[in-house]
């Protein structure tokens, strides 16, 4: 059994909505451990997120802090994940969560603190794979959309907060909800992040097939 920490605690990030992430890697099913306080995982699923390269396995690998080992060694260091080749495929389906978020505010969702949290998540991940998959330095931070440079997304402060906060809402049930006007005044700017996300496509797509080419 290994227990780790991950997340903003091993990024030095941790601020009044902070939570501990937990890792719990386990042989077999272990009721000792409450899925609502750890990421439960089997030793061979983590192989084979390993080998495939998966952005999970990499956020662990360069920033998971070992807090427990019933063997005395970091099993998350075994070996490097294999390289992430799928930067282009995920953008676009986190594009598509995002759409289906956009389309349900847009739409008047009786959810709307869930469907920007989702839209957070959507823009949140599809810098991760960016930045994983086609830059020079992987960003796994809450606030990753922010932090990838030249590609990064142009925003308003007070409206990525609201999108940020609803996140935190929606997931650790603590904050204040939206109000309609700050909803709207965040939906009229879809468009533009979509834009964002349809040139981070575009970079991707440029570079997949680069590698793709024969010879």
């Amino acid at each position: 059994m290994h227990i780790y920490a991950f997340g903003s605690v091993c990024r030095g990030e941790i601020d009044h909505s902070s939570d501990v992430d937990l890792l719990a890697v386990v042989a077999t099913a272990d009721g000792r451990f409450d899925p609502l306080k750890f990421s439960v995982y089997s030793y061979e699923r983590i192989r084979v997120l390993w080998r495939e390269g998966n952005p999970f396995a990499w956020h662990l690998f360069r920033e998971a802090r070992l807090l427990y080992a019933d063997d005395g060694r970091d099993f998350l260091r075994f070996s490097e994940p294999g390289a992430y080749t799928n930067a282009l495929g995920d953008c676009v389906k986190f594009r598509q969560i995002f759409v289906g978020a956009a389309d349900a505010l847009r739409n008047g969702s009786a959810s709307p603190v869930f469907e920007l949290a989702t839209a957070f998540l959507a823009i949140r991940n599809v810098a991760i794979c960016f930045s994983l998959g086609c830059s020079s330095e992987a960003v796994f931070a809450r606030d990753a959309a922010l932090m990838i440079g030249e590609h990064s997304l142009v925003v308003e402060p007070s409206r990525y907060a609201i999108l940020s906060a609803a996140r935190v809402l929606s997931t650790r049930g603590t904050g204040r909800c939206p109000t309609p006007n700050e909803i709207e005044s965040l939906v009229v700017r879809f468009d533009h992040i979509l834009s964002w996300m349809d040139d981070l496509i575009s970079v991707a797509r440029g570079q997949n097939e680069r590698v793709c080419k024969p010879g």
